[in-house]
């Protein structure tokens, strides 16, 4: 018995300067919003009250990492009940039947020494479409930072044809994303200058 816990020990040691490192971050949401806006002829812009995002990587290369949003269609926050209620309804979110609006990403391409285009998969209304959020990062090296990014898409691409009566509204959709991301273990994220 004692041969076979030497014998893990010995592995656990000898393997451990091999182990692939990946820094591990947390969101912190209290301190974070997603908000979208719609030029229109009243002002529709607003935030969503209940979502969730993840960020993990493999390793500390940025090829590597996966972020993930989910966001509650229900809880879009305009500050007015009528907005709310019709962009809720079936002619926009159809929030009772698709309750879920994300963001998975597929690649993240640095564009810059602080940016970044994460392209992925967008789904409003059951409707997926490759979109891309251009992002610009803070605080890297630190213990921790911010994500701010922009994602801009063409509503009619996702079946949100109909207008809301007597306010004239774009097409483009404009979502941003503003995460306060912490580093909670491992080595920093690798960027290029």
């Amino acid at each position: 018995m004692r041969f076979v816990v030497l014998y893990l020990l010995t592995c656990a040691v000898l393997a451990s300067p091999n182990t692939v490192q990946a820094p591990v971050y947390a969101i912190a949401r209290e301190e974070s919003s997603i908000r979208f806006y719609v030029k229109a002829s009243v002002p529709l812009e607003g935030t969503f009250d209940k979502w969730n995002a993840t960020l993990k990587f493999a390793s500390a290369n940025l090829s590597t990492g996966s972020l993930r949003i989910k966001i509650q269609a229900a809880s879009v926050n305009t500050g007015s009940g009528i907005k709310n209620g019709k962009l809720t309804g079936k002619d926009f979110f159809d929030a009772k039947q698709r309750p879920l609006i994300t963001f998975l990403s597929k690649k993240a391409v640095q564009t810059g020494p602080n940016t970044i285009d994460v392209q992925g998969n967008f789904t409003i209304r059951g409707v997926s479409r490759p979109e891309t959020l251009a992002v610009t990062v803070s605080g890297v090296g630190t213990g921790s930072g911010r994500i701010k990014g922009t994602m801009a898409f063409d509503r009619k691409d996702y079946g949100m044809n109909s207008g809301i009566p007597f306010i004239r509204i774009a097409d483009r959709v404009e979502v941003t994303v503003d995460l306060k991301v912490n580093r909670l273990s491992g080595p920093q994220l690798h960027l290029k200058p």
